[in-house]
């Protein structure tokens, strides 16, 4: 089992670190698209760096077992984020979809660490710290998404109430 898990756990890394650079990426487009949600842009640049930081840690626990990242996750899923922005930008509600995104994406994030902390443990791997350190950061960003989404809406509604007077 151990070696079997090891195998796993390094798979659910390179799972991580592609997921983390979807993140980016629609951090990234929502940076620079949303520009009239200054209290959600601020809080989308915190997250980024935090996105940042966690790509840095998994490229560590990755370099600790001696491999890499998969280029190919990572660049199919960061596709497929910018694809997915694309549409958003040419809805007129565009930040309620991506608050909506968002939210589908952190849930996610918060399920595969703490998946990825049981496979560490079960392949002997001593990273609980490391990985709880980006399962607070989600944690703490899902919150924040929750706790905003009804500000969010109201501001969109008052905006385009106001373009179509």
């Amino acid at each position: 089992m151990p070696e079997r898990a090891m195998e796993l756990y390094i798979t659910g890394l390179k799972n991580a670190h592609a997921m983390e650079r979807e993140a980016q990426e629609m951090l990234e487009r929502g940076v620079e698209r949303l520009t009239d949600y200054p209290d959600l842009v601020k809080r989308l640049r915190e997250h980024l760096a935090e996105t940042k930081e966690q790509l840095k840690r998994l490229d560590g626990l990755l370099a600790d077992q001696g491999t890499s990242s998969s280029v190919v996750k990572d660049t199919v899923l960061a596709v497929g984020a910018n694809v997915a922005a694309m549409a958003h930008t040419m809805a007129n509600d565009e930040v309620l979809k991506n608050s909506f995104a968002s939210n589908a994406l952190e849930a996610f994030e918060i399920a595969a660490y703490k998946s990825l902390i049981i496979m560490a443990e079960q392949a002997g791997v001593r990273v609980k710290t490391i990985l709880t350190q980006s399962l607070h950061e989600e944690e703490r960003m899902a919150k924040w998404l929750d706790q905003n989404i009804e500000k969010v809406t109201l501001e969109y509604l008052r905006k385009e109430q106001r373009a179509a007077a």
